[in-house]
């Protein structure tokens, strides 16, 4: 009996695996038909993106072709734009040359009456040596390096045979760089040496020349002050102030400038602008020994787009320029021994450069102007002409 109810028991269990295994061999194959279902989906949605995405890389090729060839086409417009703008300017330049454009000459009707009765006010100047000569062109342009900010100073002393380059770099800076020799001076900043010179006044970035072994310098308070300040003694020769009240600035693009000291074969001369004269520019003869002004003059020159100025042989040239820099011109003169006019010199034009002048110093023995553009320092070789030659 017992081995029936074991057999029997057997058998049932045995049905209930085998219909459990059905079971679930039912349920996997449920779950691969999804997984399947899902895995052709998938399959489909990567082949649509697939696709989409070489079209999409296509598309971005052709638009790079495109691109490319655009900017070749720019590129060969601007190259000829360029050669055209070239050959324009040098039209222009031509034209210039050959039909000079009038000079700015504005004459206040006020002059004479404000200033007849002015001791040493706008005579004419008796020269102290034979200089006839006036600027008929800038022969050429030397870049010699950028050292420093964008305003400065450098020249050289125009008496005696220093080889010196003395060099001021940005305003408010109380230091006098001095070079042996312009060699020294081109040299790197690594391997160049220069001496220098703690002054005891800040140069205030206007007015600087060296002249005689002196440096001339305007040091600002409630006053302009002309220091004389002696290079070889280290020491404040002499200081004066200068009798010119209510000073503006002296060129209309240097705002900075209010008085500028130059030197010429004459000497010393002082460059400023009045509130009384604020149209135009002043003009002062200097005398290096007792800092005094031995003669004023109110010239035809506006203060208006002036970029920088200079003095040679007795006269002034007025350099302009535009608010967007351009090409710098001599476009002014002033004599003050009324040998000439500016309606008698032509406009001159300087080579391009970088910027904006800030400072232009004339040196009467090389014949050269030392500039200061915008942190370059050029040098300018003149082409000179007698004055009798313009009539």
């Amino acid at each position: 009996m017992a081995g029936i109810v074991a057999c029997v028991f057997l058998s049932f269990v045995t049905l209930i695996n085998a219909q459990a295994q059905t079971a679930f061999l039912e349920y996997i194959q449920g779950r691969m038909g999804v997984l399947e279902d899902r895995i052709a989906q998938w399959h489909d949605q990567s082949s649509r993106y697939s696709s989409e995405l070489r079209e999409f890389k296509n598309q971005v090729l052709k638009l790079l072709e495109n691109i490319e060839k655009e900017r070749d086409g720019l590129r060969n417009e601007m190259e000829n734009t360029n050669i055209r703008v070239d050959r324009l300017e040098r039209e222009v330049d031509y034209i210039e040359t050959q039909n000079p454009a009038p000079s700015c000459v504005e004459v206040d009707e006020k002059l004479t009456e404000l200033h007849i009765e002015k001791k040493k006010k706008n005579e004419k100047y008796a020269k102290l040596i034979d200089c006839s000569d006036t600027i008929s062109q800038v022969n050429a342009m030397k870049i010699l390096k950028r050292f420093g900010t964008t305003a400065g100073l450098w020249t050289k002393d125009p008496i005696g045979n220093s080889e010196k380059i003395y060099v001021f770099d940005g305003a408010g800076n109380d230091t006098l760089y001095i070079f042996n020799r312009m060699k020294e001076f081109t040299l790197s900043s690594s391997t160049r040496k220069a001496s220098k010179i703690k002054l005891p006044f800040p140069w205030i970035g206007t007015g600087h020349v060296v002249y005689g072994g002196n440096l001339f310098y305007i040091r600002q308070g409630d006053e302009f002050q002309l220091i004389k300040f002696n290079l070889v003694n280290k020491t404040v020769v002499d200081s004066a102030v200068l009798p010119i009240e209510e000073q503006v600035p002296v060129y209309g693009l240097s705002k900075f400038n209010y008085i500028d000291i130059v030197a010429d074969e004459e000497g010393l001369w002082a460059i400023y602008a009045t509130k009384e004269n604020e149209k135009n520019i002043c003009l002062a003869k200097l005398d290096p020994n007792s800092l005094g002004i031995e003669q004023m003059w109110d010239t035809p020159c506006p203060i208006e787009n002036a970029e920088s100025a200079f003095v040679v042989c007795g006269s002034l040239y007025v350099v302009y320029n535009t608010k967007l820099p351009s090409r710098s011109r001599i476009q002014c003169v002033f004599d003050v021994s009324g040998t000439i006019s500016s309606e008698n010199v032509p406009i001159v034009y300087f080579p391009k450069r970088y910027g904006a002048h800030s400072s232009m110093k004339y040196n009467p023995k090389e014949k050269q102007i030392y500039a200061w553009d915008d942190g370059y320092q050029i040098l300018y070789k003149l082409s000179m002409k007698p004055k009798e030659d313009l009539y």
